[in-house]
């Protein structure tokens, strides 16, 4: 097969929540750059104004809504706005990050909103068109922390690990109909998501010491991982937690 028809997005529409910051606005950009009619979703209007424009001045189409996915009802509001789609990104995410025995209700249930519940929300609305339409797929930014505990991991580990068991109930769902489901899961990308961490120069160091490449992540880093998820020459893996971490996982 030719490249362009392995991986080529034309005519495809793809939502990228987050897509106005760190790995969310990589992906935003590569898809478009692929050919795909890219909507950018997030909370800040400003921020997503400069990543269409950069877009459209890389010669790319997209688009933009302002989505608060704080709520379910703000994850619903998405879906009726954006319409039909063939690729989600669900990068939006947040990062609370108190220890375990400090973690209250209010911290718990905001964080299952951002990084759980709107991807839900957003495949239970838009997956059902993509099966029926033969061609979808389910894009999700994991964490380490999913599989692993380590710099107070409290609520948002557990938000990551439950993100990817429903990957895998989505590709159960509707993988045979053409929509596939898969989670690309970072090692530590220094963005505004994880501030916190990424102000600590100690703990930058230590935790690319860890990887094997030498280094901590970059958004563009998951470009390449992104366009193929949601291109054609996928069509055969679902399901899958696929590790984008310089091998931090295996160190």
């Amino acid at each position: 097969m030719h490249l362009e028809d392995m991986f080529g997005l034309g005519g495809r529409t793809a939502l990228v929540t987050g897509g106005s910051s760190g790995i969310g606005r990589a992906i935003a950009g590569a898809l478009a750059a692929a050919g795909a009619h890219v909507v950018v979703a997030a909370r800040t209007g400003t921020t997503i104004d400069a990543t269409v424009a950069a877009i459209l001045a890389d010669g790319g189409s997209a688009d933009e809504i302002v989505a608060d996915l704080s709520t379910r009802a703000g994850a619903h509001a998405l879906a009726d706005a954006v319409g039909d789609v063939d690729v989600i990104v669900s990068s939006a995410g947040i990062n609370l990050r108190p220890p375990m025995p400090d973690l209250d209700d209010a911290t718990w249930d905001a964080t299952m909103a951002v990084n759980l519940d709107a991807p839900f929300v957003l495949g239970q609305r838009l997956a059902p068109g993509m099966a029926r339409r033969g061609y979808g797929r389910l894009i999700h930014i994991s964490s380490q922390q999913a599989h692993r505990a380590f710099a107070a991991s409290g609520a948002y580990g557990v938000s990551k690990a439950a993100l990817e068991g429903l990957a895998r109930s989505q590709a159960e769902a509707w993988s045979a109909h053409g929509v596939t489901a898969n989670v690309l899961v970072p090692g530590f990308v220094p963005t505004p998501l994880n501030e916190r961490l990424s102000s600590d120069p100690t703990t930058v160091e230590a935790l690319a010491a860890r990887t094997l490449v030498g280094r901590n992540g970059r958004p563009e880093d998951f470009a390449g991982p992104a366009v193929f998820l949601a291109s054609p020459a996928s069509a055969y893996v679902t399901g899958q937690s696929i590790a984008v971490d310089g091998g931090f996982s295996v160190h």
